[in-house]
């Protein structure tokens, strides 16, 4: 084993700690493929799942795995305009299963994720009956402080170039604390306890994946 993966296994088995201790349950795979055929065993035919936007999922190919599969996704890009497009964010709150990555995950188990429309972490906090988190172990911080540093360094200007915004770090790739109306840091949320015994799950992946 690799030097690097030793030190993921390590490092995962300690945030799974402090995952435990706050109420979510942590696992960690060494590649995504495990990952993905670990949570799709977790979901039985015919649940309503649905996501909200990540390259992690994307690249992990868990995107892939959902379409695949005999599920009703619950999908806003169906929308075919605003008003259809927010209709089905607010139907993903009822899903069974709903999917994200994490921006940053503490070495002590605190989830933290910042948003522009507020969707995601809205699901995350109140809302579907399951919530399944796959985070790269890239995406591990040193405590909050850190994890909101690396949004607004690594994450977010990415992000906002993925998604064509006009906000200071997509022009310049560096974060200005900008209020602009393309802000995607309008929200910033700390999962430090979660009170629903189950209902947050969170997949380590001892990959770099994702912003």
């Amino acid at each position: 084993m690799s030097p690097i993966k030793q030190y993921y296994e390590k490092t995962a088995a300690a945030v799974i700690k402090g995952l435990e201790k706050r109420g979510m349950e942590g696992y960690y795979f060494d590649t995504a493929a495990e990952a993905v055929e670990a949570v799709m065993a977790m979901i039985p035919a015919g649940s309503s799942v649905s996501w909200g936007g990540s390259v992690t999922l994307g690249e992990s190919g868990m995107m892939s795995a959902l379409q695949a599969a005999d599920l009703e996704r619950i999908d806003r890009a169906a929308g075919a305009n605003p008003q259809e497009k927010k209709a089905l964010e607010r139907r993903a709150f009822s899903a069974d299963y709903y999917f994200m990555s994490a921006n940053a995950v503490t070495l002590d188990g605190e989830l933290v994720n910042i948003d522009g429309n507020g969707n995601r972490v809205a699901a995350l906090v109140y809302g579907p009956e399951h919530v399944m988190i796959l985070a790269g172990m890239n995406k591990i911080a040193a405590d909050v402080e850190d994890a909101v540093r690396r949004v607004h360094t690594s994450a977010a200007p990415p992000n906002a170039m993925r998604l064509g915004l006009s906000t200071p770090c997509s022009l310049t790739g560096v974060c200005k604390d900008c209020l602009s109306p393309d802000c995607i840091c309008a929200h910033t949320v700390v999962t430090r306890f979660n009170r629903i015994k189950g209902r947050i799950k969170v997949f380590l992946i001892g990959e770099t994946l994702g912003f």
